[in-house]
């Protein structure tokens, strides 16, 4: 083989204007195709299997896409599992030492003493900046696969999924608050999402807590100790008698109801708080998510705080006695921090119950807003450490691709609000629970449209 024949593994030495192109067009290689400068100047068993892994690795990317673009759920599925985000950590790794080697290689083939000096640092920048670039790209990715596993595990739990009833998925979603001046966690933000399995069409029923009489289903343990509702005939363990006591009292004073419960990755406070929601809505409840509100304030400032329109001016309290006010919201357009975002959904002075049902709400829809693909993986090792503290919940990780496909349906549908209040026509402090399963019933399974006349 003549030098004219293969100028780039047998180029003149002797002549820097060669060498410089040489060096330029190897380290351009490296960057397009891993693997080829090797094959061309160096090593070639080396560069054959450079070439075969990056080869490998267009070709896993291009199944990937066309996965994705087909069947999306599958693409969520794999990347919402332990063991399949510690083999993409595993082959990520592989790939940023492999490229690393690569490259380092290549800047050894380039024989920089042999191109012009004026050439020499930025071959080498170049090809520093591709080695940083790539491997750390993928290293970084790893690191993410490896956080994302942890937090999968910590927060959600292992187990067989479940087929939607009726078409349905219906989830409790509870805001729990703990604060100083109480006896074991009550929730306060009190939700159920009804979730068409194939559309996405969310329902949401805003159950008010001060709800009393609530009633239980025939199967439930709370079912034969309070027939009538809770607390209707002799009163009830705790304090007061409404819907976000009934928490406090099972998980205080009678866990023995859901002996199961802490094995199914639950509570039995958040079971007798699915056995209320059920008995309130006629709805089978299949999953809870618990969300500690005082951790919400860190999940928010993971976020980068979330904005959202004010209606009118929000008070914020100087103590927890809800009594005294230390500054106020403004009315109108805020991007609030976690600890702004935290009293709008809390507070209480001058307003109602419905009011702050209204705002949680607001506030529960502008943080899903928030949670786009771009400030997830920017801000993901933030938001993983605060999730992993703020969210309880007894969805299994096998159906965490599924939800995350269906989310994405459901936001870009408009949700429909059941507000158990009484504009709506329901009492809190006297309800008529076949009015409220009426209701329910109508938004979540709303009849047919009669057909037109041709």
């Amino acid at each position: 083989m003549s030098l004219a024949a293969s100028p780039i593994r047998y180029p003149d030495l002797s002549s820097r204007p060669v060498m410089t192109r040489r060096a330029w067009w190897l380290v351009v290689l490296n960057l397009l195709i891993p693997g080829s400068a090797q094959v061309l100047a160096g090593d070639r068993k080396l560069g054959r299997f450079g070439l075969g892994a990056t080869l490998a690795m267009w070709f896993l990317a291009l199944v990937g896409l066309a996965v994705w673009t087909l069947w999306p759920a599958t693409v969520y599925t794999v990347f919402s599992t332990s063991i399949s985000l510690w083999i993409v950590a595993i082959v990520l790794v592989f790939y940023a030492v492999l490229w690393a080697v690569l490259t380092l290689d290549t800047l050894r083939l380039v024989r920089l003493v042999k191109t012009a000096p004026s050439a020499r640092a930025w071959v080498a920048a170049f090809t520093v900046a591709v080695m940083v670039g790539v491997s750390g790209s993928a290293a970084y990715g790893a690191y993410l696969a490896t956080t994302a596993s942890g937090f999968l595990s910590s927060v959600f739990v292992a187990g067989p999924s479940e087929p939607p009833i009726d078409g349905k998925y219906n989830i409790l979603l509870l805001g729990g608050d703990a604060g100083p001046d109480r006896d074991g966690l009550r929730p306060d933000s009190i939700r159920v999402v009804s979730v068409d399995a194939e559309t996405g069409q969310a329902v949401t029923v805003g159950l008010p807590r001060n709800m009393v009489d609530v009633p239980f289903p025939g199967d439930s343990p709370l079912a034969s100790v309070y027939p009538e509702g809770y607390g209707a005939i002799d009163g009830c363990e705790v304090d007061v008698c409404m819907l976000n006591s009934i928490y406090t009292e099972v998980e205080l004073k009678s866990p023995d109801m859901y002996p199961d419960a802490v094995a199914r990755g639950s509570e039995p406070g958040i079971e007798a708080m699915r056995d209320a929601a059920e008995g309130i809505t006629g709805l089978p409840i299949q999953y809870y998510v618990l969300i500690d509100m005082a951790g919400f304030q860190q999940l928010i400032d993971a976020l980068g705080g979330v904005t959202i329109n004010v209606p009118e001016d929000v008070p914020i309290h100087a103590d927890e006695t809800f009594t005294t006010v230390a500054e106020w919201i403004p009315a109108g357009e805020q991007h609030l921090d976690g600890y702004h975002a935290l009293w709008y959904a809390r507070s209480r002075h001058g307003t109602s119950d419905y009011d702050r049902m209204a705002r949680q709400l607001q506030l529960q829809e502008a943080v899903l807003a928030q949670f786009n693909a771009a400030n997830v993986l920017a801000k993901f090792q933030e938001i993983a450490s605060a999730g992993s503290q703020v969210v309880k919940t007894d969805v299994p990780q096998g159906m965490l691709g599924y939800f995350v496909d269906l989310a994405s349906k459901t936001k870009e549908l408009p949700i429909v609000d059941v507000p158990l209040v009484p504009d709506n026509g329901v009492d809190p402090e006297d309800p008529d629970y076949d009015h409220i399963r009426q209701l329910v019933a109508t938004a979540v399974f709303p009849p047919e449209p009669e057909p037109t006349e041709g």
